[in-house]
């Protein structure tokens, strides 16, 4: 027997040690009792849930998972962080975004934790004329400043730098990005047109004389915002980076100089770990093509908070879908980081969205201590192993892209947007079945809520890749409930005939109430059939009163008037019941076809 140190902690050393296979067999005598024969590997994978990518996530990780050595922070793979000390001197960069012409709205962010500033110039957002009004009072030499331009990045690019000599402000102090991303208008717009000279020639002017300026940006939103997925994200932005790098090293600029002009900018989701590891596996990977190159392999990150999963129902979620994304930026090692307020979705963000986005990051830093370990993920067997999977997932993707001939030719052969599509049509049919939940939208929706106006934001570029939202289905059936309210005064009705006791019905008669008041359909239980203003009803109860009551129940809400009757439940054979809603029916596809029954346009 193993003797251990006496520690003060070794209350169980007098057991043996648990086995995996002695786990396993727990397992599967559990999933015995609901129905399921499996044992050995088959139990563990029965648990197993599968993400995109063809990757799974297991129930249980141990030091058998291996994953190579991801080194340490600040040396090559890069993957636990691009800088030895991490986000431990003073936290990650608070980095907020303004589409308009607001000097108030930069200077309050700036007075108020916000480290530097993320300006949409030209397309989608304020004319490069404003910037200099928008940039009054700013301290130029303290507040970094990234440009996002579209195809007017060079003028936007001119007049930044015209303001840092007006003001003084010493070209070894500068910091920013002039935000130069072609191939990011070209996958928003469609718009291949765009000449890389302009570009290099900033490249070049930034490696000479603004060492602390960054002239490109890898944005890799536009293809998380078209439905990709964390490995299609990755991989294009590999694709895009090394067009740059060709472009650049083409035009004149050494290796080194070209890498040091790249940031990369990546979409921070609720799903922590995979973002956590997306971030981990792209510097990896970017290490990866740097060795190739000959070049440094540290890579810049910015992160933002993910625009498809903010939903515009309900959108004070929103705030805590963006701390879960925010702390997973924040510990997959991002030196930026942009919360973009709860109401993005709806428009300009008022000045307490604004206030409670940049606060975010504050108390993550600032109260939760996030930044003061290096890599806190690290270790982990799951998080190792997941890092180890996209990235290899993400290589994939990126080889096929350079198959194709690169970004520029995949983007243009329509293989992108092809990838993507698919992608997103199999994660819409998950939302569809409520396989992937939006809470206050697919689940626990608040029919009775007061819709947050704002002003609108200015129309984003377009033409390109779509644009997908997590809601967008759900979204749809409830504007159609909204407009028979407006015209009605009414919202349309289904009738709940609770049979049996409270025990007997409860379970079903909350998934029946949440399922169509996921559509705008708003649920009646009191009372009887005739007075509750429906033309449709639902039985709710458990398999054993649907035995004894479903047929009569059916018969006697038909008689009544009832143009169709659910019974929430598997499918049966209960005579007169018309449709079956059950965990993991196409939801989206019930409600609609009801709406269309009701006459709700």
């Amino acid at each position: 027997m193993t003797v251990l140190p006496d520690d003060g902690l070794s209350l169980a050393a007098e057991f043996p040690d648990a086995t995996h296979e002695q786990w396993q067999r727990l397992v599967a005598g559990v999933l015995r009792k609901s129905g399921k024969e499996v044992s050995d590997d088959a139990a563990e994978d029965a648990l197993s849930t599968t993400l995109e990518d063809g990757l799974r996530a297991r129930p249980l990780y141990s030091a058998l998972d291996s994953a190579p050595d991801p080194g340490l922070p600040g040396f090559a793979p890069f993957t636990r962080g691009g800088r030895a000390e991490g986000n431990t001197l003073g936290g990650w960069d608070v980095r907020q975004r303004h589409t308009v012409a607001d000097n108030g709205a930069v200077l309050a962010d700036l007075e108020n934790g916000v480290a530097s500033l993320w300006l949409a110039v030209g397309a989608g957002g304020f004319p490069v004329s404003s910037l200099g009004p928008v940039l009054d009072g700013v301290y130029l030499d303290l507040a970094p400043v990234v440009l996002e331009a579209g195809r007017e990045v060079e003028p936007a690019a001119r007049e930044l730098l015209r303001l840092y000599e007006e003001r003084g402000v010493a070209r070894d102090v500068a910091r920013g990005n002039l935000g130069a991303d072609p191939l990011g208008h070209e996958a928003r717009t469609g718009d291949d047109g765009f000449d890389f000279a302009p570009v290099a020639a900033l490249a070049r002017l930034c490696a000479d004389e603004y060492p602390g300026l960054r002239a490109l940006t890898v944005d890799a939103l536009p293809y998380h915002e078209a439905g990709g997925s964390a490995a299609q994200e990755l991989g294009s932005s590999l694709a895009t980076g090394v067009a740059y790098l060709r472009e650049l090293t083409g035009a004149g600029l050494s290796v080194e100089q070209a890498a040091a002009q790249l940031e990369f900018r990546y979409a921070a989701t609720a799903d922590q770990f995979l973002t956590i590891a997306k971030l981990r596996a792209a510097r990896r990977l970017w290490a990866r093509v740097a060795e190739v190159c000959g070049a440094p392999g540290g890579q810049v990150q910015h992160a933002v908070t993910s625009p498809v999963m903010m939903s515009r129902r309900d959108p004070w979620v929103n705030m805590l879908r963006a701390t879960v994304a925010t702390l997973a930026a924040g510990v997959g090692g991002a030196e930026s980081v942009t919360v973009l307020p709860f109401d993005h979705a709806l428009g300009l963000p008022d000045a307490f969205a604004r206030r409670i986005a940049r606060n975010t990051s504050t108390i993550l830093v600032e109260e939760s201590h996030l930044a003061r370990v290096i890599d806190p993920a690290g270790g982990s067997w799951y998080v190792e192993r997941l890092t180890d999977e996209l990235a290899h997932a993400g290589w994939e993707f990126f080889q096929r892209i350079e198959r194709e001939g690169g970004q520029a030719a995949a983007l243009r052969s329509g293989r992108v947007g092809e990838e993507l599509a698919a992608t997103w049509a199999a994660r819409s049919a998950k939302l569809a079945k409520r396989r992937e939940p939006v809470t206050g939208v697919s689940e626990f929706p608040h029919l009775a809520e007061r819709l947050v106006a704002r002003e609108p934001a200015p129309e984003p570029p377009s033409g390109g890749l779509p644009r997908v939202r997590r809601d967008e289905a759900y979204e749809n059936l409830r504007a159609r409930s909204d407009a028979h309210l407006a015209a009605t005064d009414t919202r349309p009705r289904i009738f709940l005939a609770a049979l049996g006791p409270a025990a007997a019905h409860t379970a079903r008669l909350t998934f029946a109430s949440n399922l169509f008041q996921a559509g705008g359909i708003e649920p009646v239980t009191e009372g009887a059939f005739e007075d509750s203003g429906a033309t449709e009803a639902c039985l709710c109860s458990s398999d054993a009163l649907y035995e004894e009551q479903a047929a009569e129940v059916t018969a006697s809400l038909k008689s009544a008037g009832a143009a169709q009757v659910f019974l929430a439940g598997r499918p049966g054979q209960y005579s007169g019941v018309d449709a079956y809603v059950f965990a993991g029916c196409d939801a989206v596809a019930v409600l609609s076809a009801t709406l269309d029954r009701m006459g709700v346009s």
